[in-house]
């Protein structure tokens, strides 16, 4: 009597090679758990265009995981707290001088920790790095449009992670409560002061009690080593999900569109050069560490409430808030009994808005021209004049406070009235970014006009012929057509126009005020005036067909 399975068809044997050894045994394992393989073939060959503009980024990234390895070990050493205590450490200098824990356990960590002061330079000089790379980086997507559709969140977290680094590098070097850091930690206190309302209590919350109080430290080192840097970790690997999926720019160039990337595979190559850049990277900051000293807290000795130190400056990105104050009049006001300190609190809201320009433009800039379009091919920042004017303008806005925030070393080491720059910081706040935004926007126009002329007439070959007439003219060559496409592949956009006042039916149309505003910002962006117009074909086809042609 035979039987009948009801359950369906047995399963075909697996055509599939054992595996060779026990190391792709363990793969399969992995792969038929986790999807590694699938996942890894889906994206280890991921085409990423090659430029050296690109590697700034790269630098942001292999200078925070420097930070986050040598923070790591500092932090086995370092004691966060404002305890007082007598130090008997090996520096002959502070020896029976009392100091907090905390500056006790930096200078244990410099003197008496085997390599604590090499890893402490690299630390500081990796979070100055890091934060510089990520403002030169910002300003290449600014001026090559890269922030456009659909890449506009990703420029947020970009921002964000600027931001918050800034912050986490203030609160890193404030942990050692030595005379500097204390100094910068009681400017803040009285910035945090000037604020209506809420400044004491904010104040008190802070340091757990009157100035210095007791709380300051502990609570910087729990922000800084786990709040801000968990946040920073969230923020990076987000942006590079999305750089993945959103595929990265490219510069303009024969074969390359909107819809392809023209590069590299991730695997091998790119891999391969980017751990040796790592590596390259991490090698300059440990060789200028070990040259260049920074923040000698030695120098400087223990926090005193009652001293402050000589040429007290913060690490540069903080240096134009510094700036704001230092140059802002003391204006104050009296109501009802208080004092509201204008000279601390205006510069105190100035400072935000300063940053934040820079993360809303994005989406000022989408409002303005109404490109609702995906960019994936970068700009030339000529071939955006007034994007690019903005860009210098902010940047030279920054270094004019940054000369507001050293006034005292420019006017000592350069010998001049510390009045007369403050005056000049005050005029250049309002002046300089004007200038420069004028000059920048007539420079790329001037480029712009170059470019068109290069295209219609080719560029100086330096041959002078001369001609059966007895005149003499240099011979142009005409580009190659790679040159010609990546000068002449931009778009123009034309400026929004108000609609008629009058409709087809004679009925009267009105415009709103945000309507006037976006067409006459528009008519700035891209109106007359603004871009030169790029050359025809027919322009083209007439000059190089022999007319007045040499």
């Amino acid at each position: 009597m035979s039987t009948s399975s009801t359950s369906g068809a047995a399963k075909p044997a697996s055509t599939r090679a054992k595996p060779a050894n026990k190391y792709e045994a363990a793969a399969d394992w992995a792969d038929g758990r986790l999807g590694i393989y699938s996942l890894a073939k889906a994206n280890l060959r991921k085409i990423f265009p090659d430029h050296w503009s690109f590697m700034l980024g790269e630098i942001c990234l292999y200078t925070f995981i420097i930070i986050i390895l040598t923070g790591v070990y500092l932090t086995l050493f370092f004691t966060p707290s404002m305890a007082e205590t007598v130090y008997h450490g090996s520096y002959a200098p502070l020896q029976g001088i009392r100091m907090s824990e905390a500056y006790a356990s930096t200078l244990d960590i410099s003197f008496e920790v085997r390599g604590g002061l090499l890893i402490r330079q690299i630390h500081h000089w990796a979070a100055l790095v890091f934060v510089a790379a990520m403002l030169v980086h910002m300003m290449r997507v600014f001026f090559t449009g890269a922030f456009r559709k659909p890449r506009e969140v990703n420029w947020v977290f970009g921002f964000l992670l600027l931001f918050l680094g800034m912050f986490d590098g203030f609160m890193g070097y404030s942990l050692p409560d030595d005379l500097l850091s204390g100094t910068g930690i009681r400017f803040m206190e009285g910035a945090v002061l000037a604020v209506p309302l809420v400044g004491t209590y904010i104040q008190m919350f802070l340091f757990g009690g009157e100035f210095p109080g007791t709380d300051i430290v502990p609570r910087f080192f729990t922000i800084h080593v786990l709040l801000l840097p968990g946040i920073m970790l969230g923020l990076l690997v987000a942006h590079l999900i999305l750089v993945f999926y959103h595929k990265h720019t490219q510069w303009a160039g024969p074969g390359k569109t909107e819809k392809n990337v023209v590069g590299m595979p991730l695997m091998p190559v790119y891999m391969a050069k980017a751990g040796g850049f790592f590596f390259l990277v991490f090698g300059i900051i440990a060789a200028v560490s070990a040259i260049a000293t920074i923040n000698p807290i030695w120098a400087y000795g223990p926090y005193r409430p009652d001293q402050v130190s000589t040429d007290a400056q913060p690490d540069w990105y903080m240096g134009f808030s510094e700036g704001l104050i230092r140059v802002m009049p003391g204006w104050e006001i009296g109501l009802w009994g208080h004092t509201l300190n204008l000279g601390v609190f205006i510069p105190l809201m100035i400072f935000p808005l300063v940053l934040v320009s820079i993360a809303v433009y994005p989406f000022i800039e989408s409002w303005v021209t109404g490109d609702k379009r995906e960019h994936h091919i970068l700009d030339r920042p000529r071939n955006a004049p007034v994007r690019t004017a903005l860009g210098a303008a902010w940047i030279s806005l920054y270094l004019v406070l940054l000369v507001g925030g050293g006034n005292d070393l420019f006017a000592t080491h350069l010998h001049l009235s510390i009045n007369s720059i403050t005056y000049f910081v005050r005029v250049g706040f309002f002046v300089v970014p004007v200038i420069v935004f004028i000059v920048t926007k007539r420079w790329c126009l001037g480029l712009q006009r170059r470019d068109k002329e290069k295209v219609l007439h080719g560029r100086e070959t330096g041959i002078i012929k001369r001609l059966p007439h007895g005149e003499f003219v240099e011979v142009h060559a005409q580009l190659p057509q790679g040159e010609l496409h990546k000068i002449t592949s931009h778009e123009q956009p034309q400026p929004i126009e108000l609609p008629a006042e009058v409709d087809e039916n004679g009925v009267k149309r009105k415009a709103g005020v945000l309507a006037k505003t976006r067409s006459k910002l528009s008519k700035g962006f891209y109106g007359e005036g603004s871009q030169i117009p790029k050359p025809t074909a027919e322009e083209h086809h007439e000059i190089t067909s022999g007319h007045g042609h040499h």
